[in-house]
């Protein structure tokens, strides 16, 4: 029986080498001289440090950008918190968005409920399986789901006849 699974994974190693590319355009660039602006990733979260909220959102601007060239979806990184630091700073962190969660799961097997296909949706763990006896509903599927335009960037792997 045809099946594809819908997951949302990102690639670590693309999202570090954003991240220090950021970080040497940020040494260069001249509105940042003397600056005290850094960006680290530890695990699932990214930490901006920087002066003031102007150059916040300008680090995140070439952060975003270094993402978008290395072909990772800029919807995978959400802000968690922005708070003051020590020493007149500010900290932003940003959690690493990847998994299919709960909500846009029910959301996914709803619709595809909903179009009257016979197709069956699993859930497995942070990803569903969506399996068809035909490989044109599976198609017709995956048309569905990436309508639906959703918050979290997703992949369609796994495609078996």
């Amino acid at each position: 029986m045809p099946s594809f699974d819908v997951v949302s994974k990102l690639d670590l190693q693309e999202i570090d080498n954003s991240i220090s590319n950021s970080m040497k355009e940020i040494t260069q660039r001249y509105d940042f001289k003397g600056s005290n602006s850094k960006i680290e990733r530890s695990d699932k979260i990214i930490t901006l440090t920087t002066e003031d909220e102007l150059k916040a959102k300008q680090v995140l601007d070439i952060l975003n950008g270094h993402i978008i060239k290395r072909k990772v979806d800029p919807r995978s990184i959400k802000l968690k918190s922005s708070e003051s630091a020590s020493g007149n700073t500010i900290r932003q962190t940003f959690d690493l968005i990847e998994g299919v969660d709960q909500d846009i799961s029910k959301k996914i097997i709803s619709t595809i409920k909903s179009s009257k296909m016979k197709l069956q949706v699993k859930i497995q763990g942070n990803e569903l399986r969506v399996s068809g006896a035909k490989r044109d509903n599976l198609q017709e599927a995956i048309q569905i789901i990436k309508d639906l335009d959703l918050p979290v960037p997703l992949q369609y792997v796994n495609f078996r006849d």
